[in-house]
Order: C-alpha cells, then sequence, then structure tokens
C-alpha cells in the first residue's frame, strides 16, 4: 500500500515593495521640500546680492561727500565757464568754433540726468589757486594763479567725474590737466573719479546766511534773460547725487538712493 505523505503548505509571499500611491506621495513630498530649498536658496542669494549692492552704493556716496569737499571746499568759487582751453571738451559751448570751452551754466536750480552713451554733461565749474610742488600758492603778482576744474556725467561708465585744468603759467603747479578714459597718456592721467551709479545731480545755490540765491533779480534789458546774481556770488552749493543699480541677480531689488552734500566756497 502507498502511504499518504502530507507536504505542509506554505504561507503565502507577501509582496515586497512600494504600492504606487506611496511612490507617487513619496515623489510629490520630495519635489515639495526640493521646491522649498531652492526658493529659499534664491531668496537667500537674491537678498544677498541686494544687500551688498546697497552696501556698494552707500560706500560709494560717502566717498563721493568726501571727494567733493576735498575739491570744493578749497576752491575759490564757482566759474560759469571755463577759461583755460580744455582740448577734450565733452559738452561743447557752440559759441566758440574751435570746441575748447565747455558749455555755459549759471545759477539756476534744477536737476541734470544723466546723458545717453557716448555723451558728457556738465554739472559744475570751479576754480582754485594753483599749489606747487610744496604746497605753496603760485602767486601771478598779488593774485595767485588758478587751475578750473569741471565736474560732469559720464554717460558711457554712469559715473560722476571731475577734469582738472591746471593753469600752465604756475611755475611747479602740483596739478596736471587730466583727460577722458579714452584719451589718457604719460602726460595726461585719467579725470578723476567722484562716484559711480549716477542717475542725476540736482544743484542749488545759497548765500553764506543760508538764503537761495535770487537768480531772477537782474535782467539783460537786450535779452530779457535772467542773468544773476551768477555762479561768483554763490556762497555755499548744495549738491544731491541720485544714485541707481540694476539688480545683478534675476528678480532682486534695483537698487537707488540719494545724498545730499552741502559745501561752503572760500569766495566770501
Amino acid at each position: 500500500m502507498r502511504q499518504l505523505v502530507k507536504v505542509p503548505l506554505q504561507a503565502p509571499q507577501k509582496e515586497k515593495g512600494f504600492t504606487l500611491l506611496e511612490l507617487l506621495t513619496v515623489m510629490v513630498v520630495s519635489l515639495l521640500f526640493s521646491g522649498l530649498v531652492m526658493y529659499f536658496t534664491f531668496a537667500y542669494w537674491r537678498l544677498g546680492a541686494t544687500l551688498s549692492a546697497n552696501l556698494e552704493t552707500y560706500v560709494g556716496r560717502l566717498t563721493a561727500g568726501d571727494r567733493l569737499r576735498d575739491a570744493i571746499n578749497a576752491s575759490s568759487g564757482l566759474i560759469i565757464q571755463n577759461s583755460i582751453a580744455d582740448s577734450h571738451v565733452g559738452d561743447p559751448d557752440p559759441a566758440y568754433p574751435g570746441g575748447n570751452y565747455w558749455k555755459p551754466l549759471h545759477a539756476i536750480p534744477g536737476t541734470t540726468n544723466m546723458g545717453a552713451a557716448g555723451t558728457k554733461t556738465a554739472v559744475m565749474y570751479f576754480k582754485a589757486p594753483s599749489i606747487d610742488t610744496s604746497k605753496n600758492i603760485v602767486m601771478n603778482g598779488t593774485q595767485p594763479y588758478e587751475d578750473e576744474f569741471v565736474l560732469y556725467m559720464d554717460g558711457d561708465s554712469k559715473q560722476l567725474r571731475m577734469r582738472v585744468l591746471a593753469n600752465s603759467g604756475a611755475a611747479s603747479n602740483r596739478n596736471v590737466t587730466t583727460c577722458p578714459s579714452d584719451q589718457v597718456s604719460a602726460s595726461c592721467p585719467i579725470d578723476k573719479l567722484i562716484a559711480d551709479n549716477i542717475s542725476s545731480v540736482a544743484l542749488r545755490y545759497f548765500s553764506r546766511s543760508g538764503n537761495l540765491m535770487d537768480y531772477t533779480s537782474i535782467v539783460d534789458p537786450l535779452t530779457g534773460e535772467y542773468i544773476g546774481p551768477d555762479m561768483p556770488a554763490v556762497e555755499v552749493v548744495e549738491l544731491v547725487l541720485s544714485t541707481f543699480k540694476k539688480a545683478t541677480v534675476n528678480g532682486g531689488a534695483d537698487t537707488s538712493s540719494q545724498t545730499i552734500i552741502r559745501i561752503a566756497l572760500r569766495n566770501s
């Protein structure tokens, strides 16, 4: 007789792995957290770039104030136009065919905007006694020789720069005539940088007592135009520098600010 052998039944094997629902859940949660991480990373990056730009423009404004005070504080007054010929005028006066003189500026308060690329926009002119290499004033008889200075905005670099026009008659003059960046040479250094990222410069003119200059007080009887008091009568000048820097990171905030600089002159 055959004996029947009982074979034990094996329990059914459980399936291992994720269900489709579990897999989708993990993917959605992973994408959500990855998106949050990327969002906060880029937000932090944009914030850092904005703070860096703000700090850069803030330092630039402080530096501009120091540079302007150093230059203008020692001046003997504002002038309507340069009298020392300039070989590289950026904003010429059409009344002079040679093109060696910047256009005249009068003591009329207002705002001058940064010009387009390729332009140089005159902002202000002033003069100061010529100083020799021993730091002594160079005299022309009883009067000092004087150098002249042109403050202008460069449309290419969006900078505020200062041209020096040294008086060639002043022996051992410490100042040297400067040039725009495309005309620099060993004998003609680059114009002094005052500030970067400039969008406009506003000017107001005051007497020593703090009263605004009334440029409408004198009228030319021939033309009917206001003619004074003009630049030589100005005793305090106020400059408002407006700066603008476009965001360097997509989605970041542009940087714009203003600084007010008021300088007393030595012509009174």
